[in-house]
Formats: C-alpha cells, sequence, structure tokens
C-alpha cells in the first residue's frame, strides 16, 4: 500500500512539475512583467489589460535609470501643478534630466494615457539619444527605436501596462548610446539590481538564444532589392532579392558581392518597411564574394533616420569558431521577410571552387535569398556571409568568412553599383 501510494505521490509530482508556470501561460506581457518584479522593478500590482498612464511610466523609467534614490534625495521642482505627492518626485527628477515632458508647462497629467511615442521618446532620452539634437521626432520615436534594435516588434497609439512592461524588459539588454554599457549592465553595476537575480534570469551571459539573437539582431539585417536597369528602377520593379546587414550606424552595411553584381541600382528595405538607396560600393571583391555598401539614411519610403541598428564583426573573424559551435543565420529566404534559423558549425575551413577563401560550412537553414546575410556565433558577433549551399545533400550551407571585411579600408567614396558593373565587364 505505501508503495503504491509512493507511486502516485511520484506520478503527482512528475504532472506537477511538467506544468509551465502561470506566467508562460500567461504570454510575453506576464512574462515581461515578471522579469520586471524578480529585478525589483516592478510592484506586484497591475493589471496588464489595463491602460498605461504617464505616471507609471514616469516611476519606471527612473528605476530603469537606477536612479530611484537620487529622485528620491533630488529637491528640484519642475513646476507641473498636477502632481500626486506619490510619484512628484521621481517626475520631476526625470523632468529634470530632461528624459520627460510635460503636455504643458505646468501639466504633466499623470494619468493621462501612454503612447507609443511618448514612452519611447522618454527611454530614448535616458539611453543618450535626442530629439532637441535631432536624432529622432517625437511622431516617429517608436519608429526609430525600433530602427535601432530597442524593440524587436511595432508598437503604435495607446499603450496596456502590458505593453509598457514588454518594452520595458526589451530595453534591459540594449545599450546606452554611448556604448558604455547596457541598462542591465549599469543597474547591477550601480547595485540597484542584483547580480543573482539579473543572472537568474539569464540577462547577463553573453551567449544568446535563438530568441534572443532574433529580439535583438534582427533589425540590423534587411533585404536587399535590386535593379538591374535604370527603367526597373523607375517602374518599382526588382529583378533580384537578397539580404544585408548594417556594420556602422551612418549606413554602412556587408552583403555578397554575387548579390550586387549586376545591379545599376538597389535598395535596403528594413523589417519596419523603410527603404532605403545603396548610394554606393565602398569595397568589394567578387573572388571572396563580399561587398560593403553606403546605405543612404534618407527614405525613399518611409522615414528617414540618423542610425541604423548594427552588428558586431566578431574581432577575430572565424579564427575562434570550432565544428560544433551554435551558430545562427539572419536573413531574407525567398524575399519573404527576414528569417532566424540555427545549427551548427559542421567546418570552418571548406574549400569551394568557387570562393578564394575556405568557407565555413554549418547546419544554420538558408534558401534563395538569404545571399548576404548574417552568420552569428552565439555571442549575436557576426563572423561569416551567408553565401549558397551545396546542390546536393541536406543541411549544407555555406557563409564566406568576416574576415577581409575586418582589415578592409572602408574610409573612401566607393563606387556606384554602375561603376562597379562596368569595371567588372571591363576587367
Amino acid at each position: 500500500m505505501k508503495k503504491r501510494l509512493a507511486a502516485l505521490l511520484c506520478a503527482l509530482l512528475l504532472t506537477v512539475s511538467g506544468l509551465p508556470a502561470a506566467s508562460a501561460l500567461e504570454g510575453e506581457a506576464a512574462r515581461a512583467a515578471d522579469t520586471l518584479t524578480t529585478l525589483g522593478l516592478l510592484d506586484a500590482t497591475y493589471d496588464l489589460d489595463a491602460p498605461a498612464t504617464r505616471a507609471r511610466a514616469a516611476v519606471l523609467l527612473v528605476d530603469l535609470a537606477g536612479a530611484a534614490r537620487a529622485a528620491a534625495a533630488d529637491n528640484w521642482i519642475a513646476g507641473f501643478l498636477d502632481l500626486p505627492a506619490s510619484i512628484a518626485q521621481e517626475v520631476n527628477y526625470a523632468a529634470r534630466q530632461g528624459w520627460i515632458n510635460g503636455v504643458t508647462p505646468v501639466a504633466f497629467r499623470p494619468d493621462g494615457a501612454l503612447t507609443a511615442n511618448a514612452w519611447s521618446a522618454f527611454l530614448l532620452r535616458m539611453l543618450g539619444w535626442s530629439d532637441a539634437d535631432g536624432d529622432f521626432t517625437i511622431s516617429d520615436a517608436a519608429g526609430f527605436a525600433q530602427r535601432i534594435g530597442l524593440f524587436p516588434i511595432a508598437y503604435t497609439g495607446a499603450l496596456t501596462q502590458g505593453d509598457l512592461f514588454e518594452m520595458a524588459a526589451d530595453a534591459l539588454t540594449f545599450s546606452y548610446q554611448d556604448g558604455s554599457a547596457t541598462v542591465i549592465g549599469r543597474l547591477v553595476s550601480q547595485g540597484a539590481v542584483s547580480r543573482s537575480a539579473a543572472n537568474a534570469l539569464g540577462l547577463l551571459n553573453p551567449a544568446l538564444t535563438a530568441r534572443q539573437a532574433a529580439d535583438r539582431c534582427t533589425a540590423a539585417v534587411f533585404r536587399l532589392d535590386t535593379y538591374e536597369t535604370e527603367a526597373y528602377w523607375k517602374d518599382g520593379i526588382s529583378t533580384g532579392e537578397a539580404s544585408g546587414f548594417f556594420i556602422s550606424a551612418d549606413g554602412l552595411a556587408v552583403t555578397n558581392y554575387h548579390s550586387i553584381q549586376d545591379a545599376v541600382r538597389a535598395a535596403a528595405v528594413l523589417s519596419t518597411g523603410d527603404v532605403y538607396e545603396v548610394e554606393s560600393v565602398i569595397y568589394y571583391d567578387p573572388g571572396i564574394d563580399i561587398a560593403v555598401l553606403r546605405v543612404s539614411q534618407t527614405a525613399l519610403k518611409g522615414h528617414d533616420t540618423t542610425a541604423f541598428a548594427t552588428l558586431e564583426l566578431a574581432p577575430s573573424g572565424t579564427g575562434d569558431l570550432r565544428v560544433g559551435d551554435t551558430v545562427y543565420a539572419i536573413g531574407s529566404p525567398l524575399g519573404l521577410g527576414l528569417a532566424v534559423s540555427s545549427g551548427i558549425v559542421s567546418a570552418t575551413q571548406r574549400e569551394v571552387d568557387r570562393y578564394d577563401l575556405p568557407c565555413v560550412m554549418s547546419t544554420a537553414d538558408i534558401s534563395e535569398g538569404s545571399s548576404g546575410g548574417a552568420l552569428l556565433n552565439v555571442y549575436g558577433q557576426v563572423v561569416a556571409v551567408t553565401s549558397g549551399a551545396y546542390v546536393y545533400g541536406n543541411s549544407m550551407y555555406l557563409a564566406v568568412p568576416i574576415d577581409p571585411v575586418l582589415t578592409a579600408d572602408l574610409t573612401g567614396e566607393g563606387l556606384t553599383l554602375e561603376a562597379v558593373l562596368d569595371a567588372e565587364a571591363v576587367g
């Protein structure tokens, strides 16, 4: 009887332990709220579906900045006449820092609806961006935040508290504009957040999961539309689709040479839908199948931008890559939109006839249109450029090493796509 009871108890425990946590059943907003609560940045009283208010945003912003103690000790008054005592210190402090603004010089409207643009502007200012200096506009703050990779998805209109918490949780792993630290890194270094709590949530782990790579890196990758004649360009009829990724905020981008070799015009199409013309080719090498492009910051469609999201190049290129390492491929397969796949490195020095340098071979799936995309290590650094696959065989995908870009001179004005085409035709 005792054995039967023990067996039943074990079965019950196994059943219970196999159930997901409540937050996992409730969705992304609940997980974000749990993260913020665990870090001590949010109290446990909230309604995810309730409208987010400007008051809640101001308090959360100060907490994200690790400035709760500084706000409590600051007696500066912004001049808002409608602040309840419960939030006055945080609002006044954030206003003094230039992070937030009132609806009028004397009204903050703490209970007013919080919009995606307003919350994005608050966060961007805290992170070191400035609308006053022209980094972004209030009317496009949420779009700019998405373009630079602060948020992985688009937010518009009035926010719920769940939206607010998701956006705040996304900001934790984003870097300040000066590159000094991530939000969570600074919170930990300041002692505002427990290191053990941040570690338990995986926020300080340099190795990224596939989900984290997608969230943090996709904004820097684009679909590359190419046009073989000026007539096709004028009519908006692309003759080829590939991929590319930014390596500098002002528009330097990497792709395959074969992605542009027949083009006289090209355009980068971001995940936001914004479209920017390729101005010039700064560096190219047909033998290693790499090209570095200069992309305009003036939009053909959508919004002009002062910055693009970027990917970091692995400092040693493929030097530290080993067979069996996990890698992530991000590109625009079949022109259907950006996609992420994961796999392992099958070979680091695979000789292939059509390439002058040995390729990286991996099992991270790519398809036609993925050419020019990024192959990332688990730290989110680019190790190679996805280029092709063996015609026969499964899971045998090729990427050319990023190493030549590390030493290339990228300071020149470059050539137009048409000039590159003409030069190669003559050569």
